[in-house]
C-alpha cells in the first residue's frame, strides 16, 4: 500500500489542546490518509549539525517550549518508536550519513501537537529526522527525493514547519490574520510548489524572505516534501491555508497523484 506525503504548519504548541479550524483540518487530513505502517517525521525543532534519526523502541515526548499551561507540559504523546524504519532511513541516505539516536532526542511538539489530532490513539510508530543546520536547501531537496521510496512501504512522511515563520514581527491581536507580505510570500510558494516543487530553493531570492523565512528551520521541512513529491511525480494540494498573528503561515499541504 503506498501512502503519501505532507507539510503541516504546526504554529503554536496550544494548538495540541485547541480545537479550530487548523486541528479540525489535521484531524480530518488524518482521516483523509487513514493510519499508515509508520511516520517519519521532519520537525522543525530538532535543527542540529547533523543529520540523524530516533531509534529507539519507545521515544521520549519532549516540551521544547515554556511559558505555556501546565496542561500542555502534562500532555503526553506515547507513540511507539521503530529502530527497523530508522535502519532503513540511514540506509537510504547513504552515502550521506545519518546517525543512529537512541538516547538524545524523541517526539518533540512539532510532531505531537498535530498528530495528536491526525492520529488520537498515539498507536502509529514514530520516527523523527534531525535537520542538518550546515546543509544548503538542495541538500534537503535531495535527501527527500531519496526517502521518498519509503512511500511505496505505507510510510507517511511529515514534514511540520511553517511557511512564514518570524516570532519577532508577532502581532499578538492578528489573530486570524497576516500581514501582506507574509501572505505573498506564502503565495508565491504555494504557486511554486503547486508547479515546481524543486524550485523551492529558489525562494530565498523572494523580496520578503527574509522577513517570511528569518531562520531556515520552520521552512526546511517543506524542502523534503518537495524533494519527495519530485522524484514521485506528485503534486502538492492544500489542506487549508491562511496565516495567523501577523507573521506565521499555517498553510498545510499533502501530495496527490
Amino acid at each position: 500500500m503506498a501512502t503519501t506525503a505532507t507539510f503541516i504548519g504546526h504554529g503554536s504548541p496550544m494548538n495540541t489542546l485547541e480545537k479550530n479550524k487548523w486541528t479540525s483540518a489535521w484531524r480530518d487530513l488524518g482521516v483523509t490518509i487513514g493510519k499508515p505502517r509508520a511516520i517519519l517525521a521532519i520537525s522543525a525543532h530538532w535543527y542540529i549539525n547533523a543529520t540523524a534519526v530516533t531509534s529507539m523502541e519507545r521515544p521520549k515526548v519532549i516540551h521544547d517550549f515554556y511559558g505555556f499551561p501546565q496542561e500542555l507540559f502534562n500532555f503526553d504523546y506515547p507513540a511507539p518508536g521503530n529502530p527497523d524504519l530508522a535502519r532503513q532511513v540511514a540506509e537510504i541516505a547513504k552515502p550521506d550519513v545519518v546517525s543512529l539516536d537512541d538516547t538524545t532526542w524523541g517526539i518533540d511538539h512539532g510532531t505531537w501537537s498535530v498528530l495528536a489530532h491526525m492520529f488520537p490513539n498515539a498507536d502509529v510508530p514514530i520516527v523523527q529526522l534531525a535537520i542538518d543546520a550546515s546543509r544548503p536547501i538542495e541538500y534537503h531537496i535531495d535527501l527527500g527525493a531519496k526517502l521518498a521510496q519509503l512511500l511505496d512501504d505505507d510510510v507517511l512522511i511529515l514534514g511540520s514547519g511553517n511557511v512564514v515563520h518570524n516570532l519577532r514581527q508577532v502581532q499578538w491581536s492578528a489573530e486570524d490574520r497576516g500581514f501582506k507580505w507574509a501572505w505573498e510570500f506564502d503565495g508565491d510558494v504555494a504557486s511554486t510548489v503547486e508547479n515546481r516543487p524543486e524550485d523551492i530553493k529558489a525562494m530565498h531570492e523572494h523580496e520578503s524572505y527574509r522577513l517570511a523565512v528569518p531562520t531556515p528551520d520552520h521552512f526546511l521541512p517543506l524542502a523534503y516534501v518537495a524533494g519527495v513529491a519530485s522524484e514521485k511525480g506528485l503534486r502538492f494540494e492544500k489542506v487549508i491555508e491562511g496565516c495567523t498573528l501577523g507573521s506565521l503561515s499555517m498553510t498545510t499541504y499533502k501530495l496527490t497523484k
